[in-house]
């Protein structure tokens, strides 16, 4: 079994071919964009997947990041991620993207708080929190950095995403 997984809900285009039981992709792509990532999916899925023993054929699930991030970004992957899934009779599965960039800190094990955080522009961000293992501790949500500091407590944590700097900034001023 092997999953293309594909990612269009930031400033990138992302697709990748995990083969079951693997913790490192058969075959990876992203081009760093900020628009244009409905010119530039289908050619980098379609390198990706042509790069794995079995092609396109090989792929028995489809995984989609499904935000939060740009409304235009996820709509494009997700339609990708159907027509795929539709034409190769294989499931979907939508992946968050907070927890996508979580997910290789908690796999690392190391203790302690993980927190996602989006910027998502105006002053505000988009944050989930998780202790070792991976269990949510803040639920996804759209607030502003200092709101998230005060429902995250003291600290120490670990910050991840285009949100992780004015996070880190006011956890440094309370």
């Amino acid at each position: 079994m092997k999953l293309l997984a594909i990612d269009t809900a930031l400033g990138a285009t992302s697709a990748c071919v995990l083969a079951a039981g693997e913790s490192e992709p058969e075959s990876l792509e992203t081009i760093v964009m900020e628009r244009g990532h409905a010119e530039a999916l289908a050619p980098l899925i379609e390198r990706v997947v042509n790069a794995v023993e079995g092609g396109i054929d090989a792929i028995s699930r489809v995984a989609v990041t499904v935000g939060p991030g740009s409304f235009t970004g996820i709509r494009i992957g997700i339609a990708a991620a159907r027509a795929i899934a539709l034409a190769r009779e294989a499931p979907v599965v939508g992946v968050s993207t907070l927890a996508a960039l979580a997910a290789p800190i908690i796999a690392s094990r190391m203790a302690g708080l993980v927190v996602s955080a989006v910027d998502a522009r105006h002053g505000s961000i988009f944050a989930q929190a998780y202790a070792s293992g991976g269990k949510t501790l803040l639920s996804p949500r759209l607030t502003t950095p200092r709101e998230a500091v005060r429902a995250l407590g003291a600290g120490p944590f670990r910050i991840v995403g285009s949100g992780a700097p004015a996070l880190a900034a006011e956890a440094a001023a309370m």
